[in-house]
């Protein structure tokens, strides 16, 4: 409590007036500590909200789709995209196998040692990747440094078979089923 001196009687009386002051004040300071606090909380949570879009948005960006590949593979100018994107359906198991879902890796590459690559190491005995537009990037360099000698189409199958999966011309003959029956060449 409050409490004032009479003077003239020399007594302690209540100040019920300099309470209310100090409660008023009290009160509103805590009002505005509470206002201000929620403010603080509500800012800090529509910059949460804010980067939760952002996150998803990213997410939605790197999900692989076909559709997205195969604008990729357009995008860098990939020579005979169309056996690119067969190279990847036949690694992947059409993009179901373990190596393209934890490794990121499209085209069953291995960790380039000798080349400029964007793999990240090695897993699963293929090289890795954060995203699956690194292996996208990757094919690429892998291209540009070893298939840019290829004049034609046949020459590009022999070349893979001869390079890129060291067998008997089987490689490429599973490519070619792909690339037919999924009439690939109409999608570039």
């Amino acid at each position: 409590m409050f409490y004032k001196i009479d003077r003239e009687q020399l007594v302690l009386t209540k100040d019920q007036k300099k309470f209310y002051i100090c409660l008023g004040t009290f009160a509103a300071v805590a009002l505005t500590s509470f206002i201000v606090g929620r403010y603080a909380q509500f800012k800090s949570l529509d910059k949460f909200e804010k980067e939760l879009v952002v996150l998803n948005l990213e997410k939605e960006r790197n999900r692989f789709t076909e559709e997205k590949l195969i604008q990729m593979l357009q995008d860098l100018n990939v020579k005979y995209p169309h056996i690119a994107l067969a190279q990847a359906k036949l690694e992947t198991g059409n993009f179901k196998s373990a190596v393209f879902k934890e490794n990121n890796n499209l085209f069953g590459m291995k960790e380039a040692r000798v080349r400029v690559n964007t793999a990240k190491g090695t897993s699963l005995n293929h090289a890795y990747y954060d995203n699956w537009q690194e292996s996208v990037y990757d094919y690429a360099f892998y291209q540009c440094r070893y298939m840019s000698n290829a004049g034609s189409e046949s020459e590009y199958f022999r070349a893979l078979d001869g390079s890129y999966a060291k067998v008997d011309g089987s490689y490429s003959k599973a490519l070619k089923k792909i690339i037919e029956t999924d009439n690939l060449k109409s999608k570039f």
